[in-house]
């Protein structure tokens, strides 16, 4: 890829993460299912202030809509309640080294996926290393019978799999605005959460500025300006070339989880963590072909 788009999917990764941190502020006030519904009503807002302002026209296919209601629900709505779920659980840190999986889970569906990109050998291989990473760092909470931190583990690994299906899925709006798709499909998320969070936890209640500044931060950064550059950049660079923006994003919740809300973590944790990023230098291939390796 050109060095631009590697800037990008940097800049990406780096904003993804800050999302971990959010999430652990909005959960000390909101449910998980009002942490996704305020983050992707937000979103959807200023991806309309944006669609206006730029004079962008709707298409005409109405076949498109349901299709970029469907893509809300997957790549907004489901997993941005999983991860706040997870980190009722687990340090935010460690569930954003979690969503460093989807690589792996990218590779899998594309694989399975009509016309998606075919696994190669170092990229098996990643995926094994990944998910051997991912068991090490739920080791603990096995051990300790943590019921609890046993399905965080399994809502975090869910959440990456919709960002799977979702980036392979995506690929049919080839060709259709950036803007188009990020605020259609935020707008369908939000239809879908809100009265699903009114139902099942009622009127949220607010009362801390720092709930308020994590919900716009999260709408404004980690969401609409996120998703307009992944929708611009996904036809460009790929699926799975996008996906590595994960090399970045646990970096980014492992130092905002240390070093602003004291997470604490086990050495187990660094060992898995080390190992998942193994995994992604397998799935990459960069570095593995520079140095001689097989990559085929």
């Amino acid at each position: 890829m050109p060095l631009r788009y590697w800037v990008l999917i940097i800049s990406l990764g780096a904003v993804w993460g800050g999302s971990f941190f959010f999430n652990a502020i909005l959960i000390r006030e909101l449910s998980p299912l009002w942490v996704s519904a305020g983050r992707v009503t937000i979103g959807a807002a200023i991806c309309w202030a944006y669609f206006i302002a730029t004079r962008r026209t709707l298409p005409r296919d109405r076949a498109l809509y349901p299709q970029l209601f469907a893509l809300g629900l997957m790549n907004y709505a489901v997993p941005f309640a999983l991860f706040p779920y997870a980190e009722q659980h687990l340090p935010s840190g460690i569930v954003g080294v979690i969503n460093g999986l989807t690589p792996m889970t990218t590779v899998i569906v594309s694989q399975l996926w009509v016309g998606g990109e075919k696994a190669t050998l170092n990229k098996t291989l990643g995926v094994f290393v990944g998910f051997a990473g991912a068991a090490l760092l739920a080791s603990p909470s096995f051990g300790s019978g943590a019921s609890g931190q046993v399905l965080a583990y399994l809502a975090a690994l869910l959440a990456t799999c919709c960002y799977a299906v979702t980036l392979n899925y995506a690929r049919r709006f080839k060709g259709l605005d950036s803007a188009t798709i990020a605020a259609c499909s935020l707008t369908g998320a939000a239809l879908a959460s809100v009265p699903t969070a009114f139902a099942f936890d009622g009127m949220p209640v607010i009362a801390l500025p720092e709930t308020w500044a994590a919900l716009f931060a999260i709408g404004v950064l980690s969401t609409s300006f996120s998703f307009l550059l992944v929708y611009w950049l996904l036809p460009r660079v790929g699926a799975t070339n996008l996906s590595l923006n994960t090399f970045i994003t646990p970096i980014s919740a492992l130092l905002l989880g240390a070093l602003v809300l004291h997470e604490a973590l086990a050495p187990v944790h660094f060992i898995g963590i080390a190992v998942i990023f193994s995994g992604l230098v397998f799935i990459d291939g960069r570095l593995l072909k520079r140095f001689g390796r097989v990559t085929a």
